[in-house]
């Protein structure tokens, strides 16, 4: 069940209402999707994203499949997507992402950014996510990776890698919060769990440091390719295409 810090998360983020960065996401969810299936397949995806926030995506997205389902608890968030953004093949839904409101076997895409680590389940995230793929559908997941010493949602080092009782009074001690509430996983942690759900997972993270361009990314990250097989571990988020 979420807590009120979740129901309104984009109220504090106005990174959650920045278009032009939002919008580069979107694109690249593309890019590493055409990567997958083929530039010619996509037109005939269905999409549910699980964690739609503000829309901005989701409306990227629509572009280039047939058809996409946002979904959030944040009441707030999903109000500002269907104001904004109106198309035909394009919905917006309260939904919680621990029992998912749809069908089993009926989407070909489920996209899954940033979104784990907020849930007070992650495991049973992955269980609905599988229930809904379609048998050959994929996930795409961007993971935050609890071994990157610093931690992104509250702007502090080495937060991720302290039991939870530290890090609550961590960020506690700082002003940054009440309490630590995300769970990031490290990367053995996350293969474990999402292997154990039933996933085929293709690893992305080194792919794109091998040809950042290729998938939207800055041309700078190059510099990486010569420690990628480190970086695959160390990433401070991890992007996997995970096949049911």
């Amino acid at each position: 069940m979420a807590n009120n810090y979740q129901l309104g998360y984009a109220a504090g983020r106005p990174q959650m209402y920045d278009v032009e960065s939002r919008e580069q996401k979107g694109k690249r969810i593309i890019k590493t999707l055409e990567n997958f299936f083929g530039k010619d397949e996509l037109r005939n995806k269905t999409v549910l994203d699980v964690g739609a926030s503000t829309g901005i995506i989701d409306n990227v997205l629509t572009d280039e499949f047939k058809n996409v389902i946002g979904i959030d608890i944040d009441k707030e968030a999903l109000s500002h997507a269907r104001k904004n953004f109106r198309k035909k093949n394009l919905k917006f839904r309260i939904g919680d992402a621990m029992k998912l409101d749809f069908p089993n076997n009926n989407f070909d895409i489920v996209v899954c950014a940033h979104v784990y680590e907020h849930v007070p389940d992650p495991k049973n995230l992955f269980k609905e996510i599988h229930r809904v793929l379609k048998s050959g559908g994929v996930c795409y997941l961007a993971a935050v990776n609890a071994l990157w010493p610093w931690e992104p949602h509250y702007d502090l080092p080495f937060l991720s890698w302290l039991p939870k009782s530290l890090g609550n009074i961590y960020v506690k001690f700082t002003g940054k919060a009440s309490m630590y509430y995300e769970t990031p996983h490290n990367y053995w942690q996350l293969r474990a769990m999402i292997k154990n759900t039933g996933f085929k997972i293709y690893e992305y993270t080194d792919k794109i440091i091998d040809d950042p361009e290729k998938f939207g990314y800055p041309r700078n990250w190059s510099f990486l390719r010569s420690v990628s097989f480190f970086v695959r571990f160390l990433s401070p988020t991890l992007f996997w295409l995970i096949e049911k």
